[in-house]
């Protein structure tokens, strides 16, 4: 318990530092700035991967699965890179939910704030009831397994008339009957009042409706991990670490999502492999260094077309 204590108390220590020291002004984040972040977290989450390969070794923490250090830090490599994949699609429905509520760039890094504190907790009883689920009933991988087939499929034939629209969605529609909402802001605040009634801003909602989409992005996340390790600690920090470098990523790619495109594709494919995985899983057992190559090639094949494609356009 004494690193999930650690592991926890430092991740909370840094997004403590983050709100009050790095950006207690609210501000326009940069590309430069994302950008800066970006690197920052990913580098850090990779650095990780030798303070698994130190617990691992010297058995600091349960190892329900019997990994070798070795096998543990490939496990959370390849887990880490399915989440930073599949976060590419929050990135884009965050685009949209800020772009349908008028929030300005200098609060929105407060609103992912306040909405990766939801999604630890969130993803963490998710994680857990998912890794409870596989452990008691063996034949769930093969619900989770075809799960993730279908959303690759239903990825794969969307429609593209099918856009989210949050000012529709039964989340904001049913949270007007729960609390009065004003499309006023003053500032930074979730609330404000007016005539001694208290009213959510246009930032709360934004928060709220952000906070439930992810819990239905984790719904193919966390099964997709699960493929790959069924280790709490593993698949509980390679989430975390994905989750922290979102913010950061968003405000690099929010203004460039169109020219990765084809990364869509990227993400079908990992989400067919890691559901065959699933469905194979009591007959074959894919080899980890084969796991780890496919979703790397997979995402550098989805981002080199995207800018390929790009580059073609622009020179017609």
């Amino acid at each position: 318990m004494l690193v999930w204590i650690i592991f926890i108390a430092a991740i909370l220590f840094f997004l403590a530092l983050d709100l009050g020291v790095f950006n207690k002004t609210p501000h326009i984040i940069s590309s430069k700035e994302a950008g800066k972040w970006t690197g920052i977290f990913v580098t850090i989450s990779f650095l990780f991967s030798g303070v698994i390969y130190w617990i691992y070794q010297n058995n600091y923490i349960e190892n329900p699965t019997n990994l070798t250090p070795n096998l543990a830090v490939m496990k959370y490599i390849t887990g880490y890179l399915i989440e930073l994949s599949l976060s590419v699609d929050n990135i884009f429905v965050i685009a949209v939910i800020f772009a349908s509520f008028k929030i300005p760039q200098k609060y929105q890094h407060r609103v992912l704030f306040w909405g990766i504190l939801g999604a630890i907790a969130f993803r963490g009883l998710m994680i857990y009831f998912g890794v409870l689920l596989i452990n008691k009933f063996s034949w769930m991988t093969y619900i989770f397994g075809a799960f993730l087939i279908f959303t690759a499929a239903k990825m794969l034939f969307k429609g593209e008339d099918e856009q989210f629209n949050p000012k529709k969605s039964f989340i904001f529609r049913n949270m007007r009957k729960v609390i009065p909402v004003t499309m006023h802001m003053e500032g930074q605040k979730f609330f404000i009042k007016k005539r001694n009634i208290t009213f959510a801003t246009p930032l709360f909602v934004a928060l709220i409706v952000i906070e439930l989409m992810d819990v239905l992005f984790a719904m193919d996340s966390v099964p997709a991990i699960l493929a790959i390790t069924s280790d709490p600690f593993l698949v509980f920090s390679s989430n975390i670490f994905a989750i922290l470098g979102l913010r950061s990523m968003y405000f690099f790619l929010a203004n460039m999502l169109e020219r990765f495109s084809y990364l869509e594709y990227s993400l079908i494919a990992i989400l067919t492999f890691v559901g065959i995985k699933m469905l194979l899983i009591h007959h074959f057992k894919f080899p980890e260094w084969v796991s780890l190559g496919f979703i790397a090639l997979s995402l550098a094949g989805g981002i080199i077309i995207s800018l390929q494609k790009n580059k073609a356009s622009h020179k017609n």
